[in-house]
């Protein structure tokens, strides 16, 4: 009797201990608990983003540092309404410098891409943000027509993360990790033409004025080599970008 009483006791506490591993809640849940950790409805229609910093971009062959932008920006005017994970939309651009040196521009203004060099072909631009745009999606993951599955939980950067795949109405999906214990999301992961492309974030900040929370460091990779790390420095949320920020360079 005695040693059936420890048995059931013993089967008790495994089966408690399973429990608590287990989040008590679905997708959706994760992915609501997350838009509240990062702002709330501030976070969801932003208007604008503005980020200033440092970036280190690597030689995936001898993995040593192959150039470092001590001014990196990028300027963001979004879409409230996105419908498609990785394709370009509201307008964006993003610059790279090294003192005077320009390392390197990309831009989009709603309806063209275009770099330092100039205007690039559509096909062109539409496989450079597909190599590139995809966390934004989060934004309009509770809308209609979007699906929520779950993954098997895993550990990026030592926390552990639930992970949701988010299908867009075209059926593109995107994995978002989301730290157990934050709320914050540490990782993305989706299938690019360059590779699988992954970044994981951290160093959050939260602004007193929003409430907004941003990754001060992300990595991103693809197929599981490191490309770049970007260092976030500056943040502006909601703050007015004149158009002529996002127009392409005059010839």
């Amino acid at each position: 009797m005695k040693r059936l009483l420890v048995s059931i006791l013993a089967a008790l506490s495994w089966a408690a201990a399973v429990q608590a591993e287990t989040p008590p809640h679905g997708p959706r849940a994760i992915v609501e608990r997350a838009i509240a950790a990062h702002g709330g409805e501030g976070w969801l229609e932003p208007g604008t983003l503005i980020l200033a910093g440092e970036a280190e971009f690597y030689d995936p062959k001898t993995g040593a540092v192959r150039s470092r932008s001590n001014d990196y920006r990028m300027w963001r005017e979004f879409d409230r309404d996105r419908q498609q994970a990785h394709s370009a939309e509201g307008k964006v651009r993003i610059t790279a410098r090294d003192g005077e040196r320009l390392i390197f521009e990309v831009g989009f203004d709603g309806t063209t891409t275009w770099t330092e060099r100039g205007i690039l072909p559509q096909a062109e631009a539409d496989a450079y943000w597909a190599n590139n745009f995809g966390f934004g999606i989060i934004r309009s993951a509770l809308a209609e027509g979007f699906v929520l599955e779950s993954a098997p939980t895993r550990n990026v950067a030592g926390h552990e993360v639930d992970l949701v795949r988010v299908i867009d109405p075209g059926g593109q999906p995107t994995l978002f990790g989301f730290d157990r214990e934050s709320g914050f999301i540490r990782y993305l992961g989706f299938s690019s033409p360059r590779g699988f492309h992954e970044r994981i974030y951290d160093d959050f900040v939260r602004l007193p004025e929003t409430g907004w929370v941003q990754a001060r460091e992300v990595t991103l990779l693809y197929d599981g080599v490191k490309s770049n790390t970007v260092f976030w420095k500056q943040v502006a949320v909601g703050e007015p970008v004149d158009a002529a920020v996002f127009a392409p360079p005059q010839p």
